[in-house]
């Protein structure tokens, strides 16, 4: 089967890269013609942990290929698969829907035989409505149905997820489109992966609800942690505690900074904009994303308390370790590091910052902090070092060094990734969260 990827980003390559390591005949299509070159060239645009041998490997056999011209790609194409960036919108928060419909409208221009259009991009109920309202008005005279897949990808383990899905959401209003993506989807029929067959405003809608349920979890326990900072609790023993509860689950529920990355954050906004249209609040999800927002500089002020307060701050040299917003990516989208770093050099502090991925795509985010080569030039003659992503390369620091480098022992631990008693039995000043 040929499938067309309109969309060359995160989820648009990881997918064309996964469908083509299914056997499918796989064209990715981006209008940027000098990221296009770079593919070909094998360079990714993202760093996603084995996506580069996945495409090479692919395109070497002849089953993935790259074009920035729509017309082109999309010919003799089964399914069509529209991947593009759905940014939330300036001024209202609302998902910004312009690229999605002018790619709708180009694939009517140039369709050259009947076809599903498919909705990867994480869109608003109803979007599938109006893709499908451009494609009749385009006077094709192709059969065409409009299906909404929505894409449930960690960024870090994407590939694993596409291959070893927990299920398959496809929502459409008809035959046509269910039998070809069943087509589509075959080659994990082998795995028993679950394919839930819903109507196309129900598959939009569930896409919101599950990233907007575990944005809830990460909030619910950051405010747990908050509270056993308070009574003198433990906080993975309280997760523990609850994830062993089968109702509930062990899954997103380790205290931390806040979320952010390039679903949560967009996510639930774009389902508060979509609730206050239809007159329908979804007060928990409001709660949850004003919850979110407020921890970011909250943690950037107990990085402050730890060196003394913001009144005794200025001056002084704090080392940032990890910029991006988790681990295994190189996505710095709404990253609490920013609002930790803002709240230091707002406080003038000195922030020396380290992320094994992410420092060029933090540079421009991050103006004031200075941008080291490893994490021990951060730390040398700091004054307090925060660990904001949770790298495997900062579980295993050299603790003696680290000791001998920095001014003072100083560690505050934003994700609980050392043991709190190991640490100031070898001298540290050591702040975790909601551990005491």
């Amino acid at each position: 089967m040929k499938i067309a990827m309109v969309g060359s980003g995160y989820v648009g390559l990881v997918s064309g890269a996964c469908f083509a390591d299914f056997g499918h005949d796989v064209v990715c299509i981006d209008k940027d013609q000098s990221k296009i070159d770079r593919l070909n060239d094998g360079i990714m645009p993202i760093y996603e942990p084995g996506l580069a041998d996945l495409v090479t490997s692919n395109a070497k056999a002849g089953r993935l290929t790259f074009t920035a011209s729509l017309a082109e790609g999309i010919k003799g194409a089964n399914a069509i698969f529209i991947a593009v960036g759905t940014p939330s919108r300036r001024g209202d928060g609302h998902a910004d829907l312009s690229f999605v419909y002018a790619v709708a409208e180009e694939i009517g221009e140039h369709l050259a035989g009947d076809a599903v259009v498919v909705t990867k991009s994480t869109v608003p109920v109803g979007t599938g409505d109006e893709v499908e309202r451009i494609l009749k008005n385009s006077g094709t005279p192709h059969r065409i149905a409009v299906v909404s897949n929505p894409e449930f990808l960690r960024e870090g383990a994407a590939i694993g997820d596409f291959k070893r899905p927990d299920r398959i959401v496809i929502g459409a209003e008809e035959d046509f489109g269910r039998e070809i993506m069943s087509e589509v989807y075959r080659p994990l029929f082998l795995n028993e992966s679950p394919i839930l067959f819903t109507g196309r405003r129900t598959s939009e809608l569930i896409k919101y609800a599950a990233n907007a349920f575990l944005a809830t979890k990460i909030t619910f326990i950051n405010e747990m942690a908050d509270l056993c900072e308070k009574v003198g609790a433990n906080v993975q023993d309280v997760s523990r505690g609850i994830g062993m509860d089968n109702r509930i689950g062990s899954k997103f529920l380790h205290a931390g900074p806040g979320y952010g990355g390039s679903c949560f954050p967009k996510d639930t906004l774009a389902l508060l904009k979509t609730a206050e249209d239809y007159d329908s609040p979804t007060r928990i999800v409001e709660s949850v994303v004003k919850a979110n927002e407020s921890r970011k500089r909250a943690m950037g002020r107990k990085v402050l308390d730890a060196i003394g307060g913001l009144n005794d701050a200025r001056g002084k040299k704090v080392a940032l370790l990890g910029l991006t917003f988790k681990p295994n990516t190189d996505d710095m989208r709404d990253s609490p590091a920013i609002a930790v770093a803002q709240t230091l050099t707002d406080a003038g502090v000195h922030v020396a910052a380290y992320d094994p991925e992410g420092m060029e795509q933090a540079k421009p985010l991050m103006p004031e902090v200075e941008m080291v080569a490893d994490p021990y030039a951060a730390i040398a003659d700091a004054d307090a070092i925060a660990i904001v992503t949770e790298w495997d390369a900062f579980r295993a620091l050299d603790l003696k060094r680290v000791m001998d480098l920095a001014k003072s022992p100083v560690m505050v631990d934003l994700r609980n990734i050392y043991r709190p008693a190991d640490m100031r039995d070898m001298g540290f000043a050591y702040t975790s969260i909601g551990r005491g």
